[in-house]
Protein backbone atom coordinates (compact mmCIF):
# COMPACT_ATOMS: atom_id res chain seq x y z
CA UNK A 1 0.00 0.00 0.00
CA UNK A 2 1.32 3.44 -0.95
CA UNK A 3 1.35 5.95 1.90
CA UNK A 4 1.19 9.72 1.55
CA UNK A 5 2.01 12.48 4.03
CA UNK A 6 0.59 15.96 3.42
CA UNK A 7 2.13 18.78 5.46
CA UNK A 8 -0.29 21.59 6.25
CA UNK A 9 1.95 24.63 6.70
CA UNK A 10 -0.77 27.06 7.83
CA UNK A 11 1.68 28.57 10.37
CA UNK A 12 4.78 27.84 8.36
CA UNK A 13 7.21 24.98 8.86
CA UNK A 14 10.54 24.45 10.61
CA UNK A 15 12.66 21.36 11.09
CA UNK A 16 11.48 20.75 14.64
CA UNK A 17 7.85 21.32 13.61
CA UNK A 18 8.08 18.75 10.80
CA UNK A 19 9.73 16.22 13.11
CA UNK A 20 7.26 16.94 15.92
CA UNK A 21 4.27 16.45 13.63
CA UNK A 22 5.51 13.01 12.54
CA UNK A 23 6.18 11.95 16.14
CA UNK A 24 2.70 13.24 17.04
CA UNK A 25 1.26 11.16 14.20
CA UNK A 26 2.75 8.00 15.66
CA UNK A 27 6.36 7.65 14.49
CA UNK A 28 8.03 5.54 17.17
CA UNK A 29 10.56 7.68 19.08
CA UNK A 30 12.97 4.82 19.78
CA UNK A 31 13.05 3.82 16.11
CA UNK A 32 13.61 7.39 14.98
CA UNK A 33 16.38 7.97 17.54
CA UNK A 34 17.96 4.63 16.65
CA UNK A 35 18.30 5.71 13.03
CA UNK A 36 19.61 9.20 13.84
CA UNK A 37 22.15 7.67 16.26
CA UNK A 38 23.86 6.10 13.24
CA UNK A 39 25.26 9.55 12.45
CA UNK A 40 28.89 9.79 13.59
CA UNK A 41 28.10 12.70 15.93
CA UNK A 42 27.39 12.73 19.65
CA UNK A 43 26.26 15.28 22.20
CA UNK A 44 22.55 15.45 21.37
CA UNK A 45 19.24 14.11 22.63
CA UNK A 46 15.73 14.18 21.16
CA UNK A 47 13.02 14.86 23.73
CA UNK A 48 9.38 15.21 22.60
CA UNK A 49 7.03 17.25 24.79
CA UNK A 50 3.23 17.25 24.74
CA UNK A 51 2.07 20.88 24.48
CA UNK A 52 -0.93 22.97 23.44
CA UNK A 53 -0.89 25.63 20.74
CA UNK A 54 -4.09 27.71 20.83
CA UNK A 55 -5.81 24.76 22.47
CA UNK A 56 -4.61 22.21 19.88
CA UNK A 57 -2.64 19.23 21.21
CA UNK A 58 0.77 19.08 19.57
CA UNK A 59 4.24 17.63 20.05
CA UNK A 60 7.25 19.90 20.51
CA UNK A 61 10.41 18.12 19.36
CA UNK A 62 13.24 19.39 21.56
CA UNK A 63 16.72 18.60 20.29
CA UNK A 64 19.12 19.13 23.17
CA UNK A 65 22.59 19.67 21.75
CA UNK A 66 25.91 20.69 23.26
CA UNK A 67 27.02 24.22 22.44
CA UNK A 68 29.76 24.24 19.83
CA UNK A 69 31.58 26.75 17.64
CA UNK A 70 31.93 24.23 14.81
CA UNK A 71 30.71 25.60 11.47
CA UNK A 72 30.14 22.73 9.07
CA UNK A 73 30.31 22.92 5.29
CA UNK A 74 27.73 21.28 3.06
CA UNK A 75 30.25 18.65 1.98
CA UNK A 76 31.05 17.86 5.63
CA UNK A 77 27.38 17.26 6.44
CA UNK A 78 26.92 15.13 3.32
CA UNK A 79 29.89 13.02 4.43
CA UNK A 80 28.30 12.52 7.88
CA UNK A 81 25.09 11.30 6.26
CA UNK A 82 26.93 8.98 3.88
CA UNK A 83 28.99 7.51 6.74
CA UNK A 84 25.89 6.78 8.83
CA UNK A 85 24.77 3.72 6.81
CA UNK A 86 21.17 4.82 6.92
CA UNK A 87 18.41 3.02 5.01
CA UNK A 88 18.60 4.08 1.36
CA UNK A 89 15.49 6.24 1.36
CA UNK A 90 16.46 8.01 4.60
CA UNK A 91 19.94 8.71 3.22
CA UNK A 92 18.63 9.92 -0.14
CA UNK A 93 16.04 12.19 1.43
CA UNK A 94 18.47 13.70 3.93
CA UNK A 95 21.09 14.32 1.26
CA UNK A 96 18.45 15.94 -0.97
CA UNK A 97 17.46 18.34 1.82
CA UNK A 98 21.02 19.40 2.57
CA UNK A 99 21.79 19.69 -1.16
CA UNK A 100 18.78 21.99 -1.62
CA UNK A 101 20.03 24.15 1.25
CA UNK A 102 23.57 24.24 -0.13
CA UNK A 103 22.40 25.21 -3.62
CA UNK A 104 20.19 27.98 -2.26
CA UNK A 105 22.90 29.36 0.02
CA UNK A 106 25.46 29.02 -2.75
CA UNK A 107 23.37 31.19 -5.07
CA UNK A 108 22.86 33.77 -2.33
CA UNK A 109 26.55 33.96 -1.35
CA UNK A 110 28.04 33.25 -4.79
CA UNK A 111 29.88 30.14 -3.68
CA UNK A 112 29.96 26.56 -4.99
CA UNK A 113 27.31 24.56 -3.06
CA UNK A 114 29.84 22.14 -1.54
CA UNK A 115 31.81 25.05 -0.06
CA UNK A 116 28.81 26.69 1.63
CA UNK A 117 29.27 27.16 5.36
CA UNK A 118 26.15 26.31 7.30
CA UNK A 119 25.68 28.32 10.48
CA UNK A 120 22.30 27.64 12.12
CA UNK A 121 21.61 24.77 9.71
CA UNK A 122 25.01 23.21 10.42
CA UNK A 123 24.30 22.91 14.13
CA UNK A 124 23.63 19.54 15.68
CA UNK A 125 20.02 20.44 16.38
CA UNK A 126 19.30 21.24 12.73
CA UNK A 127 21.10 18.08 11.53
CA UNK A 128 19.02 15.98 13.93
CA UNK A 129 15.85 17.79 12.80
CA UNK A 130 16.52 16.95 9.14
CA UNK A 131 17.74 13.38 9.55
CA UNK A 132 15.12 12.79 12.24
CA UNK A 133 12.34 13.95 9.92
CA UNK A 134 13.60 11.69 7.14
CA UNK A 135 13.88 8.82 9.65
CA UNK A 136 10.33 9.44 10.92
CA UNK A 137 9.00 9.38 7.35
CA UNK A 138 10.66 5.98 6.94
CA UNK A 139 9.34 4.64 10.26
CA UNK A 140 5.83 5.64 9.12
CA UNK A 141 6.52 4.05 5.70
CA UNK A 142 5.78 7.28 3.81
CA UNK A 143 6.24 6.96 0.05
CA UNK A 144 4.97 10.35 -1.16
CA UNK A 145 5.21 13.79 0.45
CA UNK A 146 2.94 16.70 -0.43
CA UNK A 147 2.73 20.21 1.02
CA UNK A 148 0.14 22.93 1.32
CA UNK A 149 0.77 26.56 0.49
CA UNK A 150 3.67 27.57 2.73
CA UNK A 151 2.97 30.48 5.06
CA UNK A 152 5.68 32.95 6.08
CA UNK A 153 5.91 35.94 8.40
CA UNK A 154 6.87 39.54 7.65
CA UNK A 155 9.29 42.17 8.92
CA UNK A 156 12.84 41.33 9.95
CA UNK A 157 14.44 38.38 11.76
CA UNK A 158 17.83 37.94 13.40
CA UNK A 159 20.24 35.35 11.96
CA UNK A 160 23.95 34.52 12.11
CA UNK A 161 24.68 37.29 9.57
CA UNK A 162 22.59 39.86 11.45
CA UNK A 163 19.11 41.17 10.68
CA UNK A 164 17.51 39.67 7.58
CA UNK A 165 14.19 40.26 5.85
CA UNK A 166 11.39 37.86 6.77
CA UNK A 167 10.99 35.44 5.04
CA UNK A 168 14.75 34.94 5.04
CA UNK A 169 16.49 35.08 1.64
CA UNK A 170 17.29 31.34 1.85
CA UNK A 171 13.60 30.57 2.38
CA UNK A 172 12.62 32.64 -0.66
CA UNK A 173 15.36 31.00 -2.74
CA UNK A 174 14.31 27.49 -1.71
CA UNK A 175 10.61 28.05 -2.35
CA UNK A 176 11.26 29.74 -5.69
CA UNK A 177 13.47 26.82 -6.80
CA UNK A 178 10.44 24.51 -6.81
CA UNK A 179 7.81 27.19 -7.55
CA UNK A 180 6.16 26.48 -4.20
CA UNK A 181 3.04 28.57 -3.54
CA UNK A 182 3.40 30.81 -0.54
CA UNK A 183 1.69 33.66 1.27
CA UNK A 184 2.57 35.87 4.23
CA UNK A 185 0.77 36.56 7.48
CA UNK A 186 1.16 39.98 9.06
CA UNK A 187 3.27 38.57 11.89
CA UNK A 188 6.83 39.58 12.74
CA UNK A 189 7.77 35.97 13.43
CA UNK A 190 9.94 33.60 11.40
CA UNK A 191 7.15 31.10 10.65
CA UNK A 192 9.07 29.23 7.94
CA UNK A 193 12.77 28.59 8.48
CA UNK A 194 15.37 27.61 5.87
CA UNK A 195 15.38 24.06 7.26
CA UNK A 196 11.61 23.79 6.97
CA UNK A 197 11.62 25.27 3.47
CA UNK A 198 14.40 22.88 2.42
CA UNK A 199 12.45 19.85 3.69
CA UNK A 200 9.46 20.75 1.53
CA UNK A 201 11.52 21.90 -1.46
CA UNK A 202 13.47 18.64 -1.51
CA UNK A 203 10.82 16.13 -0.47
CA UNK A 204 7.42 17.39 -1.66
CA UNK A 205 6.15 15.96 -4.94
CA UNK A 206 3.57 18.73 -5.20
CA UNK A 207 1.95 21.67 -3.45
CA UNK A 208 -1.68 22.54 -2.86
CA UNK A 209 -4.72 21.65 -0.78
CA UNK A 210 -5.27 18.29 0.88
CA UNK A 211 -4.99 15.79 -2.00
CA UNK A 212 -7.53 13.01 -2.64
CA UNK A 213 -6.75 10.39 -0.02
CA UNK A 214 -8.14 8.12 2.66
CA UNK A 215 -6.90 9.59 5.95
CA UNK A 216 -5.40 7.18 8.46
CA UNK A 217 -3.87 9.51 11.04
CA UNK A 218 -2.62 13.04 11.62
CA UNK A 219 -0.42 14.98 14.01
CA UNK A 220 0.71 18.49 14.94
CA UNK A 221 4.30 19.63 15.45
CA UNK A 222 4.60 22.69 17.67
CA UNK A 223 6.76 25.72 17.09
CA UNK A 224 8.82 27.23 19.89
CA UNK A 225 6.51 30.07 20.88
CA UNK A 226 2.83 30.81 21.34
CA UNK A 227 1.28 33.26 18.89
CA UNK A 228 -1.90 35.12 19.84
CA UNK A 229 -4.84 33.87 17.80
CA UNK A 230 -2.71 31.61 15.59
CA UNK A 231 -1.74 27.98 16.39
CA UNK A 232 2.03 27.92 15.93
CA UNK A 233 2.18 24.40 14.56
CA UNK A 234 2.56 22.33 11.40
CA UNK A 235 0.06 19.56 10.74
CA UNK A 236 0.80 16.31 8.92
CA UNK A 237 -2.01 14.21 7.47
CA UNK A 238 -1.15 10.62 6.58
CA UNK A 239 -3.12 8.17 4.53
CA UNK A 240 -3.60 6.23 1.34
CA UNK A 241 -3.67 8.38 -1.81
CA UNK A 242 -6.25 7.94 -4.53
CA UNK A 243 -5.23 6.97 -8.03
CA UNK A 244 -5.57 10.62 -9.02
CA UNK A 245 -2.57 11.45 -6.82
CA UNK A 246 -0.60 8.44 -8.00
CA UNK A 247 -1.02 9.68 -11.56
Amino acid sequence: MTRLAWFHCFSGIAGDMALGSLLDAGADLDEVVGLVERLPVRGWALEPEAVLRCGIAATKAHVRAEETTVVRTASHIAALVEEARLPDRVRQRALAVFAALAEAEGRLHRRPPEQVHFHEVGGLDAIVDVVGTCAALEVLEIDIVYSSVIVTGTGMVRAAHGLLPNPAPAVVELLSSVRAPTRALDLGVELTTPTGAALMAALASGFGPLPPMTIHRSGFGAGSRDIDGQPNATQVVIGEPSEAVLG
